[in-house]
């Protein structure tokens, strides 16, 4: 395997392991305390926002090892 794609392999491992561990985050739902909601709903968007630049980065990481393959 090149050094690229073996760089390539262990990006795409830590964005599928960020994204399981945002997403278990997500799921975990709101606590009962209304000031610690508003710091979970603060934190909820910050935590969209990377999970959504993680599933960016993914796909292109996806794209350039398929370039690789052909």
């Amino acid at each position: 395997m090149s050094q690229s794609r073996e760089k390539l392999m262990q990006r795409k491992a830590e964005l599928q392991n960020r994204l399981q561990a945002i997403r278990a985050d997500l799921g975990r739902g709101l606590v009962a305390d209304s000031k610690e909601q508003a710091i979970q709903l603060e934190n909820l968007e910050v935590l969209q926002e990377i999970n959504r630049l993680a599933e960016v980065e993914l796909a292109q990481v996806e794209k350039e090892l398929a370039a690789l393959d052909d």
